[in-house]
């Protein structure tokens, strides 16, 4: 969607949010949200599994504009990839904990068989840049080793920070097992949604990427090179007490 505004808030003061308790979560993602639609944003992606898990329901009561967790489209794209119906799921320990994905896995077929792992290290893993080395490969082992015996053939990556980890989670499972990235999928919805909704930008104008961050903004841009391909160009630096007009 290379004509829409990106407006992209990261709560890089209070991250990781896997273990953090669900009221603490919604908490943080209402003044996220009340922070973006002060930027008169017309929808909003929760782009985090664990904060998609606990209060996107809670989100999408309080406000009017559409929301877009990441949990829903990856099951359905899981879903319809997997032939032998054996799902395998992987995220922080947020996530894995509140079973969301299993649930909406569920909902599309109770007869489904859905396998859960928390990897925690993947994150930390990714930020430092160590996404392709030993030590990831030893972690991937750690964590995946009983899933794999588990005769999967989909697994969801359900953190965001995953997809820099593809080549190590591969090398764990070989070849037939096919990888969703939670990511893609919800881009994808999010297209759909602007489409149907008729809020889509039609014109040809490109649109522009701000950035704001609540901790460490040279960090952000360090990180954002891995995992974007690119430098941001505006990166603002937010305060606390900003999150909470």
């Amino acid at each position: 969607m290379p004509n829409e505004d990106i407006i992209y808030f990261g709560d890089t003061a209070r991250v990781p949010y896997g273990g953090k308790s669900y009221e603490t979560i919604r908490r943080y993602s209402l003044e996220i949200a009340n922070f973006l639609i002060r930027k008169n944003v017309k929808l909003i992606v929760i782009a985090c599994n664990t904060a998609s898990s606990v209060a996107l329901p809670v989100l999408r009561k309080k406000y009017k504009i559409p929301f877009v967790g990441v949990i829903r489209p990856a099951a359905n794209s899981a879903y319809v990839s997997s032939a032998n119906h054996r799902i395998g799921v992987i995220g922080t320990i947020g996530t894995v904990k509140s079973g969301a994905y299993k649930k909406e896995l569920e909902k599309l077929n109770p007869n489904i068989k859905v396998f859960q792992t928390a990897c925690p290290l993947f994150v930390p893993l990714a930020e430092e840049g160590w996404h392709k080395s030993n030590i990831a490969q030893l972690a991937s082992v750690k964590y995946l080793s009983s899933l794999k015996r588990k005769n999967i053939d989909t697994i969801i990556l359900g953190c965001t920070h995953y997809p820099l980890l593809k080549s190590v989670i591969g090398r764990t499972f070989g070849k037939g097992v096919r990888m969703i990235d939670a990511g893609k999928e919800t881009a994808s919805e999010v297209k759909k949604i602007l489409s149907e909704k008729k809020i889509n930008n039609t014109g040809k104008k490109k649109g522009i990427m701000i950035f704001y961050v609540s901790d460490l903004p040279l960090r952000f841009i360090e990180i954002s090179k891995r995992f974007l391909g690119m430098k941001p160009d505006k990166v603002f630096l937010v305060k606390q007490d900003e999150l909470y007009e």
